[in-house]
């Protein structure tokens, strides 16, 4: 083996101009390889996180899938009853903070309760429907970036009046009102209330700042005039793809509808697949074209050793020893591009993500990029298998033919 070694270390040395030109080629596919999967896969975790962490991975709310049977149904078979509703169903969820309880008790995340209801906002003559959401600041921003959300005041300023009341800036500018202000709040019940302005909240969601405000839970429970109401429970799990399976347990235990992100954004995980396919394919396609290339400049290189091939075979080498030393160059070469390419694909990354973009609709100003070791080792394995691949097949042909032959052949 210390042989092997030495007479490959001494062809690398030798020729290093050659050796150079392998080494940059794969240093070339393995960087660019590097630097698109991880452009393309941080603007997907980006994405996630900008519309879709943002909101509860989970909602629990006091609907139900479905009807809840009929005596008459379990007694008689035959029957059947359809649209038989009480005179009066007092909303909300049952005992909510029980469980709540339960579900802290299994769950891998946080859980918060909120009161969901529409409400018409008045202030200077203006009236505009938005809906209230009640929040218990302690256990938000556990579930939300509510908190973070906030760029005027704080969340904590719901304590500052019994009838706190935080807008989304959009909202706020569609009736005048600023912080400071008092408004008007019309439940759908007809109760009035009147609420300090306290903070306003940016989510970078038109739809969201036009039309979302946020108090506390008991501000929230005296406009629908139902003391101890919690409609919704919001719930945030440490793994955000494992949102679906959470609702799907929570609904089977409470019969409660339980939604997660995922079913709530169907049409946004279909956009998903095909973009993660598109994202494989083009850095596929980048690892095969820098495949190719490594193998062909190395089986170049190769190639033009058949001289020292014919001299090894003449002196005794057998042919598998002969090929493990191409076999060896090629790795050799790969290794160095490897390295080279590792630190050309980190350099490509941290320049990309220093490019900054400007633009009123969008908060971000600069290219997320993802730093995966799996994309190094991705592409650093596919570049020793071509590196590998490169130097066998060339030396084996090589080795099976007679010194004589390849002498007279290089002549």
């Amino acid at each position: 083996m210390n042989l092997v070694l030495s007479i490959a270390m001494t062809h690398v040395r030798a020729r290093a101009r050659q050796t150079l030109v392998g080494v940059l080629g794969v240093a070339t596919g393995v960087g660019f390889s590097v630097m698109m999967a991880a452009l393309m896969e941080g603007s997907q975790r980006d994405f996630i996180a900008q519309l879709v962490d943002s909101m509860p991975h989970v909602s629990v709310t006091d609907q139900r899938r479905d009807p809840p049977r009929q005596p008459a149904e379990d007694a008689y078979d035959a029957a059947q009853i359809r649209g038989l509703t009480t005179l009066a169903t007092r909303p909300g969820i049952k005992n909510p903070y029980a469980l709540m309880a339960s579900i802290e008790g299994w769950l891998q995340g946080a859980v918060a309760p909120s009161v969901q209801s529409k409400a018409v906002l008045r202030f200077a003559g203006r009236d505009t429907a938005a809906s209230v959401i009640g929040v218990d600041p302690r256990r938000e921003p556990r579930v939300s970036k509510l908190s973070g959300q906030i760029v005027s005041g704080s969340l904590d300023d719901l304590y500052k009046s019994s009838s706190a009341i935080i807008l989304g800036d959009g909202l706020a500018r569609k009736i005048g009102a600023r912080v400071g202000n008092s408004i008007s709040v019309v439940g759908g019940n007809g109760r009035v209330l009147s609420a300090n302005v306290v903070a306003l909240s940016h989510t970078g969601v038109t739809q969201l700042d036009d039309s979302q405000s946020h108090t506390l839970i008991k501000t929230a429970q005296i406009l629908a005039g139902q003391t101890g109401l919690v409609n919704e429970i919001r719930i945030r799990t440490r793994d955000a793809m494992s949102a679906r399976e959470v609702a799907a347990r929570i609904e089977k235990e409470t019969n409660y509808k339980s939604v997660s992100w995922l079913e709530a954004n169907e049409d946004l995980m279909s956009a998903f697949e095909i973009r993660n396919f598109i994202m494989f394919t083009v850095v596929g396609a980048i690892l095969l074209v820098a495949s190719f290339g490594t193998y062909n400049i190395i089986s170049t290189i190769t190639h033009e050793k058949t001289r020292d091939i014919a001299i090894m075979k003449s002196i005794g080498l057998p042919a598998r020893t002969v090929r493990r030393i191409f076999v060896l160059e090629g790795l050799i070469i790969g290794v160095l591009g490897l390295l080279a390419g590792w630190a050309l694909g980190y350099a490509m990354s941290w320049g990309m993500s220093q490019i900054e973009f400007k633009s009123p609709f969008m908060d971000a100003t600069r290219l997320p990029i993802l730093y995966s070791p799996l994309h190094y080792v991705l592409a650093g394995g596919v570049a020793l298998a071509a590196s590998a691949v490169a130097g066998f097949f060339p030396a084996r042909k090589a080795a099976s033919l007679r010194p004589v032959e390849i002498i007279r052949g290089a002549s």
